[in-house]
């Protein structure tokens, strides 16, 4: 299970990238059950993980992204919710005053019994104890939604929370070397590039 914000991404790690960086080549070249397997981790939408292991190879960070973010747009209503069952209440950060860690739970629990799901929030911080004051003070506004207003709010959330994990998994070829071990000599993918309207051209043919 996979907790409802990202995991800070460390600071020497690219947003994006006009060159290929080494975490994109297990990613590229895995299987497309083991890909599928990998892209899941950052949405739990089984038509979202197949979309991204359909569309490999990424020739960068930023066409990796520019993919997610299209295919987190054509989410239908049941894919959010299979995406939503996929999260978990993460565990409550280790710093941050008894009174705060306690009014988060129960902010939580809140949610959890308001709309049904987890409470799912994009954070790029580092610091536990802002990570748990913006959660909080997320939480306390957005049980303020009515039910189709939080629902706009949680798709974009999926969204840009499987952003934060694409970039933390591209970035950390240790975690995606994983996903293709003993990759042939030689082996390359054919590299496509992504023009951001759902269509992937390979350069040099028409």
């Amino acid at each position: 299970m996979t907790p409802p914000y990202a995991p800070p991404v460390p600071r020497s790690s690219p947003l994006s990238s006009d060159t290929p960086i080494e975490g994109l080549n297990p990613l590229n070249l895995a299987p497309s059950l083991a890909a599928e397997a990998a892209f899941r981790t950052a949405c739990g939408s089984h038509r979202w993980a197949r979309r991204m292991a359909a569309h490999r190879p990424y020739p960068t960070v930023e066409a990796l992204l520019a993919a997610a973010d299209e295919a987190a747009y054509d989410l239908t209503s049941g894919d959010v919710a299979e995406a939503l069952a996929a999260e978990a209440t993460a565990p409550l950060p280790d710093r941050g005053s008894l009174t705060a860690r306690t009014a988060l739970r129960a902010a939580h629990a809140a949610y959890e019994a308001r709309f049904g799901h987890a409470f799912v929030l994009a954070l790029d911080e580092e610091d536990p104890a802002q990570v748990l004051d913006q959660t909080l003070a997320s939480l306390r506004q957005r049980l303020n939604h009515d039910e189709d207003e939080e629902a706009a709010v949680t798709a974009e959330q999926l969204r840009r929370t499987a952003r934060l994990r694409l970039i933390r998994l591209a970035g950390s070829p240790d975690r995606a070397g994983s996903i293709t071990p003993d990759l042939p000599r030689g082996t390359e993918p054919t590299w496509r590039r992504y023009d951001g309207r759902g269509r992937w051209t390979v350069p040099g043919r028409a």
